[in-house]
This record gives C-alpha cells, structure tokens and sequence, in this order.
C-alpha cells in the first residue's frame, strides 16, 4: 500500500474566477505602506511575543490559540475588512476533521483563525518555522511542521498531522502547498486525505473568498473590501483506504471550486 502524497488532477474544466489586477491607486499605497503594514508588523512582534510568554505554562495550546485569533483579528481590521462566514451552523458543534481550503494570500491565515471558533492545528511548511515570531509561535503552540523534500519525510509530517488528530484536535491544511499567483485553484496534494482516511475523520472543504484581491502574491498594498468564507458539507472517509486518498482529492476540489464559483 502506497502512502506517498500524490498530487490530484484538476476534476472538470471549472477554476475560481479572477479579474485582472488593475495598478493599486495611490492613495491605498500610501495607506497600506505608512499605516496598515507597519501596524501590522508591530501587531505581530508583540502578539508573538505574548504567545511565547503564554507558552511557558499554556501545554495545551489553548491560551495560545485565543492570542492568535486576537491577532488575526488585529489584522483584519487593520486591512479594514468584514468577515461573512456562510455555513456557520455546520461548525456547531465543530466535528473533528481535517480542514482545507483554497490558498489565495498572505491574509487567509488571519481569516481562518479570525473565523473558525474552535482549537485547531496547522500543517505547514517547515520553513516557516525559521521566520521569527511566526516560527516560534508555530514551534510553542504545538502546530505541524511538513518538509516535503523528500517522501520519508513528507510522510512523517503527515503521520504527525493523525497523530494530533487522534488526540481529538482539529487540523488545518492548505492542499495546495502554495499560494496562488492568479487567484485559480491549482492542483492538489493528497496529504490533507491521507491523514483524514488514517485518522478516520472526515474532510471538510472550505473556500476563502477575497484574500486574493485584498493582497495577492507579489503585491505590497492592501485592497480592503469584505471577505468571505465558505463552509463546506464534510466528505465522510469511512471505508476508505489511502489507496483512495486522490479520489478524495479530487471530491475536495470539486466543492471547493463549487463554492468559490457559486458565492464569489
């Protein structure tokens, strides 16, 4: 049996729309360079450092976990944004599950943990346990590290990722790895699938709306306007094998890309 993360084929012909990027006017340069982004930096170095003073005692994350979504939430209304969360009720309660959404911009982060009202862990590249602040919340707060430069090692993030899973938290994953430079759902790993088959949870596909037009790749000025985030039905994983990890795959692409079309 093969546990190898492959990476899924689009299914259909349907991607999330974008618009051409017109040139940010200047008057939102000059917001974004003189007011939002150095607030924003500032927010982080100082809920980074009060994370890392809660780690000192916090072994459960908790506490950590409810800094990280006063700062998310910092940084949307820094970016002036408003969050509408269409499907809330299916997160009443929160089922144990992997999560995973559509990856548009640096600002999908703080939406995620600004909007899902719950304890969750991330999987995540583990390059960015190296940047300051972010690296040493990411390493104290107990989140997942994945270095897929390698098989073997992918595979022991992923088996990492069930292992909290199994310890009843939640988990979050971009399947994409990356985000989008054109705003389109690109093709999917198979990792977020693998551990919800090994774990025995379901996967619950969401799609992020308007990250990518507030701030895309390459970008340094905010575009503030509403966001929106979509919750998807979970995809049940009963019966299934990691054999069947890139047939899951593929059903998450469709509902995600089914979302973003019907909503955006």
């Amino acid at each position: 049996m093969s546990t190898t993360p492959q990476t899924a084929p689009a299914t259909g012909n349907q991607q999330p729309a974008t618009s051409n990027q017109q040139p940010v006017p200047t008057h939102l340069r000059l917001l974004s360079s003189l007011f939002c982004i150095p607030l924003m930096a500032f927010a982080t170095a100082i809920f980074g450092c009060i994370s890392l003073v809660c780690g000192l005692w916090d072994g459960s994350g908790r506490q950590q976990h409810f800094v990280a979504r006063q700062w998310a939430r910092t940084m949307l209304r820094l970016a002036f944004c408003r969050i509408t969360i269409v499907g809330k009720d299916k997160l009443n309660p929160p089922p144990l599950a992997v999560y995973a959404s559509n990856h548009l911009s640096y600002m999908d982060t703080p939406l995620l943990f600004a909007s899902l009202p719950f304890q969750f862990r991330i999987l995540a590249k583990q390059g960015l346990w190296k940047i300051p602040f972010v690296g040493w919340y990411l390493r104290r707060s107990g989140q997942v590290p994945i270095d897929a430069s390698s098989p073997r090692s992918a595979i022991a993030g992923l088996l990492r990722g069930v292992k909290a899973l199994n310890a009843g938290l939640p988990l979050f994953v971009f399947p994409e790895g990356a985000r989008s430079a054109d705003g389109t759902l690109h093709p999917m790993a198979s990792g977020g699938a693998f551990m919800a088959i090994r774990a025995g949870v379901p996967l619950v596909p969401l799609a992020l709306i308007g990250t990518h037009e507030l701030l895309p790749m390459h970008v340094y000025a905010l575009r503030p306007r509403p966001l929106k985030i979509i919750v998807g039905d979970p995809i049940p994983t009963g019966g299934l094998t990691t054999r069947d990890a890139d047939a899951l795959t593929a059903q998450l692409y469709s509902a995600i890309t089914a979302m973003y079309d019907e909503y955006n």
